[in-house]
């Protein structure tokens, strides 16, 4: 016997209300699925904007003053603002509900959206590293320092405004996609500070200061490729963050009815956690008191697991293991394969 929940499902159980908890897994009626989404659109929408104008005004500065240092940093916030293009394209699918073909619903955009902001990541830091290279052969002193020291102080303030609205968007709403391209703005933050560094440099006679600050950067923005792949390449392998299991198992066995938690599953699907999970309940359980103990569990863990979005559980007749228990109502014996 299997029961699967809606995250969304208004459920009340164990005596508490939903005004005693202070959540209501329902959020009038609307998917929360699709609120998450409404919401990363705006952090995406604003995010673009800002980085935009920031990016814009290091550009003039770059034709200016020639600095690779600063052309580095400014087509890697480029390539920052453009990443909200695959993440805007995912969160609008997320949107859209499941059919025959899609019957999981169409989360998995989102792992897509975001192998491909890192590998916009990676072409700024190879244009840049090729970039700095050159003119680390071909020396040539960097003018207008103070314009170029200013855009750099200017691509900080930008990079880790968006870097804090970002990162706190996306661990409310669940998207790694969008917490990575969060850390990666922040990190181009302080890249931006040390074009601010390189002009220190030539304003003191040192012109390779410019184009050694450029490979610096290039160097900073491969290891944001390695961080962000590891994060979201664990969601697009089904893996899901340490002690997830753990937890889930933890909230369903302190549930009262619940003998034992087997079989625990869990997968990213978008936005929220897609878990399986097998529970012993007593021998002598109805239908009805299983389906009211799953409710229960479901209800739990929805509050212990945070992103938690569906729930698939499996009832197993306590002393059921080995084939001796017999089938009762209400319960279904288990194959583990």
């Amino acid at each position: 016997m299997s029961a699967t929940h809606s995250h969304s499902h208004p459920h009340t159980a164990n005596g508490h209300s939903r005004g005693e908890h202070g959540h209501d897994h329902s959020h009038g009626g609307v998917d929360p699925r699709i609120l998450r989404s409404r919401e990363a659109m705006r952090t995406l929408a604003l995010s673009l904007i800002v980085l935009g104008i920031t990016a814009g005004f290091q550009l003039v500065v770059v034709v200016l003053s020639g600095s690779v240092a600063l052309l580095a940093d400014t087509v890697h916030n480029i390539g920052d603002a453009l990443t909200a293009v695959p993440l805007g394209i995912a969160f609008v699918l997320l949107r859209r509900p499941p059919t025959k073909q899609m019957s999981y619903g169409w989360g998995r955009a989102e792992d897509f959206a975001g192998l491909t902001v890192v590998l916009i990541i990676l072409f700024s830091a190879a244009y840049a590293a090729y970039e700095s290279i050159v003119r680390l052969i071909e020396p040539q002193a960097p003018s207008h320092l103070l314009a170029t020291a200013i855009a750099g102080a200017i691509g900080f303030i930008g990079n880790e405004w968006v870097a804090v609205y970002r990162i706190r968007s996306g661990k409310r709403i669940g998207s790694a996609a969008l917490v990575a391209d969060g850390y990666h703005a922040r990190v181009d933050g302080f890249t931006s500070l040390g074009v601010v560094l390189g002009v220190g440099g030539v304003a003191a006679g040192f012109e390779l200061a410019d184009p050694i600050v450029g490979i610096a950067i290039s160097l900073v923005i491969l290891r944001i490729v390695w961080q962000s792949l590891r994060t979201i390449g664990l969601r697009a392998m089904d893996g899901v963050e340490a002690g997830t299991i753990d937890r889930i198992a933890r909230s369903a066995r302190t549930v009262d009815g619940v003998r034992d938690v087997a079989d625990v599953r869990a997968r990213w699907l978008g936005h929220g956690i897609k878990a399986e999970l097998a529970i012993e309940i007593p021998p002598d359980a109805t239908v009805a008191d299983a389906h009211e103990l799953a409710e229960i569990v479901h209800h739990e863990l929805s509050h212990d697991v945070e992103h938690i979005a569906d729930v698939t559980i499996e009832m197993r007749p306590a002393g059921a293991g080995g084939g001796s228990a017999r089938r009762r109502p209400g319960a279904a014996l288990a194959d583990h394969g």
